[in-house]
């Protein structure tokens, strides 16, 4: 006679499908863009849609994007960094300076990757000091990393005696040519400029680190619960330190790209940026509260700031408006992530 009190048979519960906030971020950018595709088709705009608007679109996300992929490891950890621009436009104005002052008027091919790891060294370098800043002496990253804003734009207007670094003809400044072709005749096959792949490549590295290795789970342990971290053995200063010193470099590489972009040093450049990297990382799933974000969602909100800046250019909208959109998008975005929250708990 089986026990009365025998446990009966249960089911495991169904786990929930999760809606992949990359995969939202990506039906969002393609919304964008049909949108702009109908306005500028209504106002008889016809270049939106061409295939060279394209490339320019993607093009223009390369700074933004490879700045937004250092933010992730940033807003991940559950910090934030506000002198992304000015690091951005010192990076700039140290590479600049480098070729003005020692590259003769042919630089070559060597000397502009020295003159470029200065820059991207000088990036890593304003990263590790608000790593210090947040980890070591306990300041919260938004009060570190403002200061570090008015010290880099400060160390920038030094270096650039407050006006553009004018600099010899070098093979930097090709890497953001829209037209691959304009470069050689034989690069045509690579269709997008140069600094489009180095993010693609850039992307790809980011997106291993956060994901397949001990350090990126560190990353997000840390954003999660900095207390529940240290308890688990993380060393939390080093993670920081090493968050912010990574971004730095990125920062750095877009500083570069800048640079290319520009043909310049120039002090007065990537002002107000850091909110287009912030928006972009945000628009992408990231938390602002840390724990959660992801590369390929990142890149997705950079795309999305490129095509709302391209969209309002085409349809003659003032800067001002552009400005208005990028912050209803910011909103919009961290709501949109305090209901998923909601509804998770």
């Amino acid at each position: 006679m089986p026990e009365a009190n025998a446990a009966e048979p249960t089911t495991m519960p169904r786990k929930r499908w999760r809606f992949p906030s990359e995969l939202g971020t990506f039906l969002a950018l393609i919304g964008v863009y049909l949108l702009f595709l109908a306005l500028c088709a209504m106002k008889g705009e016809p270049a939106f849609a061409s295939f060279d608007n394209l490339r320019g679109v993607m093009t223009h996300t390369v700074i933004v994007g490879i700045g937004a992929l250092g933010m992730t490891f940033v807003i991940i950890s559950g910090n934030i960094d506000l002198s992304a621009g000015s690091v951005i436009a010192l990076v700039t104005c140290v590479t600049g300076y480098t070729l003005h002052r020692w590259g003769g008027e042919a630089p070559g091919v060597l000397f502009p990757i020295a003159a470029a790891c200065l820059g991207m060294l000088a990036g890593m370098l304003a990263g590790m000091i608000n790593g210090f800043l947040v980890s070591v002496l306990g300041l919260v990253s938004f009060i570190a990393t403002l200061g570090m804003m008015q010290m880099a734009r400060g160390a920038a207007n030094l270096i650039g005696d407050n006006q553009t670094i004018v600099t010899p003809e070098n093979w930097l400044e090709k890497l953001m040519y829209i037209q691959p072709s304009r470069i050689s005749p034989s690069l045509g096959w690579l269709v997008f400029a140069p600094g489009v792949w180095l993010l693609l490549v850039l992307l790809v590295l980011v997106h291993i680190v956060l994901r397949y290795t001990v350090f990126g789970r560190y990353v997000y342990a840390v954003g999660s619960n900095e207390d529940t971290a240290r308890l688990c053995g993380v060393n939390v200063a080093r993670v920081k330190i090493l968050v912010f010193a990574l971004s730095g470099l990125l920062l750095g590489i877009a500083g570069v790209m800048l640079y290319g972009s520009l043909a310049v040093g120039d002090p007065t450049s990537a002002v107000g940026m850091e909110l287009d990297i912030i928006a972009a990382v945000v628009i992408g799933g990231a938390s602002l509260s840390g724990g959660k974000g992801s590369a390929i969602g990142a890149i997705f909100g950079a795309l999305i700031m490129s095509v709302l800046r391209n969209g309002s250019t085409m349809m003659s909208w003032d800067n001002a408006i552009q400005n208005i959109m990028v912050g209803f998008v910011i909103v919009g975005a961290s709501y949109l992530d305090r209901l998923k929250e909601r509804r998770r708990t």
